[in-house]
């Protein structure tokens, strides 16, 4: 059983593998041994014995065999491990070596030859399968740079998001896959006004046979202000059923998954789907355009009121970016290291109270990607931190978030457009300014939360403070060309902003669970992708970079529609242009403003953005709050090298 299990995972690659190694070395040792017809050493009486002596072919055998199986084993396992086990590979043909000059039936030089073509020939067929030299890199996927073919399609609101998932989900039939990673899930929040509820939508899945897998963040007891108990329970609800879904507590010591993803896998036809963006599957999320607020609120500061109202995005994606997507999460999956740090009881005996399955079956290789299937080029990107034990697919942490908004910031020559969480980081605001130094016609945009969702005497000026540093830098720098704007709906309640996009030129999108500060790029895990359409806009201004790159339809579109919902637009008149759509909302914000100034008398302007003005905090605050603010709200996940380098 073991056996059949271990070839199912591995399929034919590892037994060709194999082959390949003892096979080629024999024949490369042999094939030397009678160019060369070196004569063994003499044995007395016996004389010497009859083949050629150079090089060993023991030790030539041993040295590949024994470094291709600790490998093999090794793989999916931590640093540490797959030292060792290198470690034993070593010393085994060593050993077998040393014998051979004991037993005076070789040279010292023909076993010194015999582990160098040993080793030399499993590096070469290690690395030709697709890995390196102790890290066997087939079977599997690597991510690929980008995917073309694709079609992403931008979910702005719970509401759509979650009505789009519920149908997905419900036509998922036996052999089929559903995936999921969340930061938070609630088992009884609904996806629709008479539901279902989402432990009832996945487990139902899992007993007409879908196969349910979810990693799920273990997050912290509610004393502390977070949600493990309701973790456990959509956990429970889903394991009964027959589906895997794990408390994942695999991050640095303040860290947290903060990937969220579902991806359903059909077997009998091409509706290979996935859903990444900001939006969990919790309390809070079920939002539309009217911004009333979930139901089923979520409770943030009390400035936002009973249910307070939110604004998110999600993105589906059909095409070959989906086999990217399922590598990703394949690759937390497998990670061997456990699911808890050694030494805390408490978290595994909550864990097995889930009915959390104390082995978790492993994954298959992804295989092929799905069929193209539109016009929408796809990079998927991750953060995971530099941690101890390493991830097995990430040994000094992924920034490729962090490097790709590098780039496009870089490229940035006309207008940067966010929606964001947080908005604060030192790093960030320097990539900020550097774009803005060297365009001097870019406009910069960002829209946040009014109030952070905790504003207590602890948690508001240590929220407060980064965005503070961050925004009076960057005004500094181009105080005409930057504004940061919040948002409220029709009643004047603050709308609380969730949502993680930003567009850059109208050329590239950028959707995902990752916010604008450091623990986003370098803590704690993140999935996000950037689309590049195929198609260009050709509404004037078809160019607005002037770098020949040309507006796209994915982007500008994008824009255009969060922009009409937030400035209360009817049409795209004076939003295409964004030196006019710039001084639009600005405009847009003084008339709110004023109006509330004014006491609300007469006709409410149209739209939502208010000027955003985050209370300050004051000296004495920050004495205490710029080391809690960079020590435990803002961590760095990067290793110390890279900090030292001021690189990602």
């Amino acid at each position: 059983g073991a056996s059949l299990g271990w070839w199912r995972r591995r399929g034919i690659s590892v037994p060709l593998f194999f082959t390949l190694v003892v096979a080629g070395q024999f024949a490369a040792s042999n094939l030397i041994k009678f160019a060369v017809e070196r004569v063994r050493p003499d044995l007395g009486p016996m004389g010497p014995l009859g083949t050629p002596s150079f090089p060993s072919g023991h030790s030539t055998a041993a040295a590949a065999t024994y470094a291709a199986l600790a490998l093999v084993i090794g793989r999916d396992r931590s640093p540490r491990a797959r030292a060792v086990l290198a470690g034993i590979a070593v010393g085994i043909a060593v050993a077998v070596a040393g014998s051979r000059v004991f037993l005076s039936v070789h040279w010292f030089s023909d076993v010194v030859a015999g582990l160098a073509l040993g080793w030399t020939w499993f590096a070469v067929v290690a690395v030709s399968f697709g890995g390196r030299v102790l890290w066997f890199g087939a079977p599997g996927r690597e991510p690929a740079a980008w995917t073309v073919g694709n079609r992403g399609e931008p979910l702005i609101h719970g509401v759509d998001y979650f009505a789009r998932l519920a149908a997905c989900i419900a036509r998922a039939r036996e052999g089929d896959q559903l995936f999921l990673s969340d930061w938070r899930g609630d088992e009884d929040e609904l996806l629709g006004p008479e539901g279902p509820r989402v432990g009832d939508l996945l487990a139902a899945a899992a007993r007409r046979g879908v196969q349910v897998r979810g990693l799920l963040w273990r997050s912290h007891p509610q004393a502390l202000g977070f949600n493990q108990a309701e973790q456990g329970e959509l956990a429970r609800t889903v394991n009964e059923a027959g589906g895997e879904v794990l408390l994942d507590e695999r991050v640095r010591r303040t860290g947290s998954h903060h990937q969220k993803l579902v991806l359903v896998r059909r077997i009998n036809d091409d509706g290979q789907v996935a859903f990444v963006g900001g939006i969990d599957l919790c309390h809070g999320r079920r939002d539309d355009a009217e911004h009333r607020g979930d139901p089923q609120a979520e409770r943030l500061d009390h400035s936002y009121g009973p249910h307070p109202p939110w604004h998110d995005l999600q993105a589906e994606v059909r095409g070959p970016a989906v086999a990217d997507l399922a590598e990703s999460f394949r690759e937390r999956w497998n990670d061997p290291t456990p699911l808890e740090r050694r030494g805390l009881r408490l978290p595994r005996i909550i864990a097995r109270s889930t009915d959390e399955p104390a082995k978790p079956g492993p994954l298959d290789p992804v295989g092929p990607p799905p069929a193209p299937v539109g016009r929408h080029a796809v990079q998927v990107l991750r953060t995971y931190p530099a941690k101890r034990p390493a991830y097995p697919f990430a040994h000094d942490g992924e920034r490729s978030i962090a490097r790709i908004y590098a780039k496009v910031l870089d490229r940035a020559r006309s207008l940067i457009y966010v929606e964001d969480q947080y908005f604060w980081s030192d790093e960030i605001a320097l990539l900020y300014e550097q774009a803005l130094r060297r365009a001097r016609n870019l406009r910069l945009i960002v829209v946040v939360p009014r109030h952070p969702d905790r504003n207590g005497r602890i948690s508001g000026p240590t929220n407060r403070l980064g965005q503070l540093a961050m925004m009076e830098h960057l005004m500094e720098v181009a105080p005409d060309r930057i504004a940061v704007f919040d948002l409220e709906n029709e009643e004047a309640e603050a709308i609380y902003v969730h949502a993680k996009v930003v567009i850059i030129d109208d050329v590239v999108a950028l959707i995902g669970s990752d916010n604008m500060n450091r623990r986003s790029w370098t803590h704690d895990s993140e999935l996000s992708i950037a689309v590049l359409d195929e198609e260009e806009d050709l509404r004037e201004p078809r160019d607005p970079a002037g770098t020949g790159d040309c507006a796209r339809r994915f982007a500008r579109d994008l824009r255009l529609r969060l922009w009409r919902e937030h400035l209360g637009a009817d049409d795209d008149d004076g939003l295409l242009d964004p030196i006019e759509g710039f001084d639009r909302w600005r405009r847009a914000a003084a008339a709110l403003d004023a109006w509330h100034e004014g006491g609300g008398r007469g006709p409410r302007p149209p739209g939502r953005v208010r000027f955003h003005r985050p209370r300050p905090v004051p000296a004495w605050q920050r004495i205490w709050a710029w080391p809690l603010y960079r020590a435990v709200v803002d961590p760095d996940g990067r290793p110390r090298y890279l900090r030292r380098q001021h690189r990602f």
